[in-house]
This record gives structure tokens, C-alpha cells and sequence, in this order.
């Protein structure tokens, strides 16, 4: 008996690790949440000093973290060139483990405007890493999805979808990053017939595809509505919901396209809400019987997330809100059933944040952290601190404890587990 209960408390315990891992894009379930704590104290004493702090050039890849190893893209030159660059870090020292060369970043030259180290952009990769635990999922910047071996950065498989799918490259090139649920990936960018592409994980073979849309910046996102798992992609013709397992569609709903939409949508049981800037605005949906959603609300011109995705809380979305206000944006409350702003923080800048627990983790885009309470009362700031240096336009990742952070110039990770 003695041994079974050994037995059954390692298994909770590596199944409790297994948990917090923060594998891909906003968490696990691509909802920006984690299920563990952070509380003013371990707060205040683990943001004095970082775990380990590492250079990360350009771009506004988030941190993916997998066990005991960090994923991100950095842009870093390969035999003379600019390019996309993976790399694998020790979790708990930020020593590089690996480096693999994805596609060519030099998208200035090929007339994608991404180059400009002001506020408006800069030329490195903007995807972030999908790990399963045997291996990372990187889709570039110029559509093609590679996955690698986690160990060593081998490659397993990959597809170009430019060439294989007849894919079709957006202003500013690529920014989404491949949704994992159960065995299948899903990314978007193919062209008729082929915009949406579900694969296998550990083969690479096509499960499915479909649909003629053109893609946006925004990362799709999986929910389930009505007891169906549902793929919901931002399109520039508004939403697309594509059953997971099959591609069928399930149901749209459009909604105004501008130049660039970033932020993914995100659901709330049968409600989805989604947000863009360039003067669109935001909207909720409601998911019913039909293969055309209701709108519940539209607000033209206001509540925009230009690539700041909130967090859904016990009915209120927390984000950043406005558009191009560097240094300036607000943290707001708002209540998802009406669009009602609760409470409104200025001073963020279009940085992120995410919900640990009942605790905003906020990252301005100047590379301060603070941890704000989830509630719609009132603002209630708990804690701040300086953490990194340069232009953080990336999400905060939380896994086992400890924070990462990334900029244009430097990653970090900070232990709030003491």
C-alpha cells in the first residue's frame, strides 16, 4: 500500500508539472490563463533579481516553455543572411541548448514594410513556438511550418505553404503561430480550396484542408461551443469556425477589415469576442444554431486591441485597449455582455497581459511588469517592477512558478514560486 501511494503521489506530481507547462501561443489552451498563484510577496521578492537574463534580437516572439527547456525566435544571421531563428533554452540557467535557421527575415527587401526599429515594427519574426513535448512547431514568418526535434532541433518535417498550398503573403508577412489541440496542428495562408490546414502533429500529413480566405495577423484559437471543439480563425472577412476534427464549417460571422488585424479572438461558452485596430473596433458574437453568429454587440472605433488579446475573467475581458498609444495605453475592465468599460489604467503602452490564478500579469511595452487583481471593481494594483530593457510588444508566459519576458533586446525569466 505504501508504495502504491508513492506511487500515485509521483504520478499527480508529474502530472502537475505536465499542467503548468506553457507550450504555446497565450498558454496551453490559447486563453492567456494559468491555473497557478502568484501573491505579493513572492511577487515583490522574485521580481528584485532575474532567474537568468539573455539577449533576444528583434522581433516579438513570446516564450514557450516545455519542461525543463524555453522556446522563442529571435533573428540571428545564418551564412552571411538574416533569418528566423529557433532557439532552444535550459529552463532553469537560459543556457542555449540549440539554434536552428528558419526562413530568410530580410522582409524590407522584399517590399513587406516591416523594417523600421521605431514604433512602428521592426524586421524579426513575430510568431511564437508550439511544443508537444517531443517537438517544436514554428510557423515563419514566410508561411512555412517546420517541426523539429525538441532535443537537438533536428528537423522531423516540413511544409512550405507558399509552394505546397498555393499560399498567399499578407502586408508585413506572417505573424500567427500554430495551434496544437490533441494530435492535430492548425495554422491558415493557403490559397483557394486550401486556406485552412490542419496536420497531423508527429507525421506532418495533411488531415485536412479547405476554404478560400485571406489570412490576418491573428493566432486562431480553439473553443468548445455546444460540446463541439471548434478551430475560430480570424479572417479579413471576419470569423471562421471550422470544426476540429473534420474542417466543416461550423459557423461565421463578419467583421470589418483594416490593414493589419493582430489580436485573437477569444471565447467565453457560446460567445466569441474579437477586436482590431485601424479604426474597426470590437464585437461579440453569440454561437447558436445556424452557420451565421448573432451579434450581441459592435462598438465601431472603440475597445480596440490592435495586437494585445485580453483575457476572459468570470465575465469581464482585462487587456489593452486604444490603438498607437505607445507609452500611453490603458489597462481596462470591460463587461463582455455589453462592452461596458468597468475601470481604465492608463500609462501600458500596447504591451499584454495574462491571468494567473486571479492576477493579471501585465507586461507595459516599455518592460515593466504588474500584477493587477482580476476584478471589475475597481483598478487594484498589487505589485510593479522594472524587468527588461526595449520594445515588448510580445506575451508574458507563465510556467511552474517563474515569469518570462521578452523585448527587441533582452529575454528573462523571474522565479515567484519563493
Amino acid at each position: 500500500m505504501k508504495s502504491f501511494l508513492v506511487f500515485a503521489g509521483l504520478s499527480v506530481f508529474a502530472h502537475s508539472l505536465h499542467a503548468a507547462d506553457w507550450n504555446q501561443y497565450r498558454g496551453p489552451n490559447g486563453d492567456g490563463k494559468s491555473s497557478e498563484s502568484i501573491d505579493s510577496v513572492r511577487f515583490e521578492a522574485g521580481m528584485q533579481e532575474p532567474v537568468w537574463k539573455i539577449p533576444t534580437n528583434l522581433g516579438f516572439s513570446s516564450f514557450a516553455v516545455s519542461g525543463d527547456a524555453v522556446y522563442t525566435v529571435i533573428k540571428r544571421q545564418h551564412e552571411g543572411e538574416d533569418h528566423e531563428t529557433c532557439i532552444a533554452l535550459d529552463a532553469k540557467t537560459g543556457k542555449e541548448k540549440w539554434a536552428v535557421p528558419l526562413s530568410s527575415s530580410d522582409y524590407e527587401h522584399d517590399g513587406g514594410n516591416a523594417g523600421a526599429r521605431d514604433n512602428r515594427g521592426g524586421d524579426g519574426p513575430r510568431n511564437t513556438p508550439t511544443v508537444d513535448g517531443k517537438h517544436v512547431y514554428v510557423y515563419d514568418g514566410r508561411l512555412v511550418l517546420s517541426c523539429l526535434n525538441a532535443n537537438d532541433g533536428s528537423l522531423v518535417w516540413r511544409h512550405d505553404v507558399v509552394k505546397e498550398f498555393s499560399g498567399r503573403h499578407i502586408k508585413w508577412y506572417n505573424a500567427t503561430s500554430p495551434l496544437l489541440h490533441k494530435n492535430m496542428l492548425f495554422v491558415s495562408g493557403g490559397g483557394p480550396g486550401e486556406t485552412f490546414l490542419a496536420f497531423d502533429k508527429d507525421s506532418g500529413k495533411v488531415l485536412w484542408k479547405t476554404g478560400d480566405e485571406l489570412m490576418t495577423h491573428a493566432t486562431p484559437h480553439i473553443a468548445t461551443i455546444n460540446g463541439q471543439p471548434q478551430v475560430v480563425f480570424f479572417m479579413q472577412s471576419g470569423l471562421v469556425a471550422l470544426a476540429a476534427e473534420t474542417g466543416e464549417l461550423a459557423w461565421t460571422s463578419q467583421f470589418p477589415f483594416s490593414v493589419s488585424t493582430a489580436a485573437s479572438p477569444i471565447s467565453n461558452g457560446n460567445q466569441v469576442y474579437c477586436s482590431a485596430g485601424y479604426g474597426v473596433g470590437a464585437g461579440l458574437f453569440s454561437v447558436n444554431d445556424t452557420k451565421e453568429a448573432d451579434e450581441v454587440w459592435f462598438k465601431p472605433n472603440e475597445l480596440m486591441n490592435h495586437w494585445s488579446t485580453p483575457v476572459v475573467h468570470n465575465g469581464h475581458l482585462y487587456g489593452i485597449f486604444e490603438f498607437k498609444k505607445y507609452g500611453r495605453a490603458p489597462l481596462q475592465c470591460v463587461e463582455l455582455s455589453t462592452g461596458e468599460i468597468k475601470w481604465s489604467h492608463p500609462g501600458f503602452g500596447p504591451g499584454n497581459c495574462i491571468l494567473v490564478n486571479d492576477q493579471l500579469v501585465v507586461l507595459s511595452d516599455a518592460g515593466k511588469v504588474t500584477l493587477v487583481k482580476a476584478t471589475p471593481d475597481e483598478y487594484k494594483e498589487v505589485g510593479s517592477a522594472e524587468a527588461i530593457e526595449g520594445k515588448c510588444w510580445s506575451t508574458p508566459a507563465f510556467s511552474n512558478g517563474r515569469l518570462y519576458v521578452r523585448s527587441t533586446q533582452e529575454g528573462a525569466c523571474f522565479d515567484l514560486s519563493k
